[in-house]
């Protein structure tokens, strides 16, 4: 099993589809995995710390789960069929629960649990990014924070 790092979440154009994208401790290699709106919303908010007034789902399920004595202790990636990933959440040390991989990673950012996929899955899912690409995408970013709609006015009409 490979230790991920989750990087976030992005958008991809032009089909407006979030992508939870994961990285290979380390290394170049990522894994790109398609989610829906809700989810990513919940990953994104668990990056920043941010804490709801009310627990979101995510939350009430880690919420359960401790009031029933069971910790979450890592998520793993198990499967990928049909283009669709599949996961595990462990609790403690053996018991396991099916879960979509969106909803485990929101999990694992929440409980502060590693994220972890196997090899074979990473093997056929997974992407090589160049370390140059890696930074050109790092200044696209910050490029992006910075900019704002009046550096593109040309003064023309």
């Amino acid at each position: 099993m490979l230790e991920l790092e989750v990087i976030g979440v992005r958008i991809e154009m032009p089909a407006n589809q979030p992508v939870l994208l994961l990285r290979a401790s380390g290394t170049p290699r990522y894994l790109p995995v398609w989610i829906g709106a809700p989810e990513a919303n919940a990953i994104a908010l668990a990056q920043q710390g941010m804490t709801p007034p009310r627990p979101l789902t995510h939350d009430l399920l880690l919420n359960v789960a401790e009031e029933l004595g069971a910790t979450l202790t890592e998520v793993r990636i198990v499967e990928l069929r049909d283009k669709v990933f599949f996961a595990d959440l462990v609790f403690g040390e053996s018991k396991t629960v099916s879960a979509r991989t969106s909803d485990a990673v929101a999990l694992a950012l929440r409980a502060g649990c590693p994220v972890m996929c196997a090899d074979e899955v990473f093997d056929e899912g997974g992407i090589e990014m160049p370390e140059e690409d890696e930074d050109e995408v790092e200044k696209f970013k910050e490029f992006l924070d910075h900019v704002s709609a009046e550096d593109f006015e040309s003064g023309e009409e």
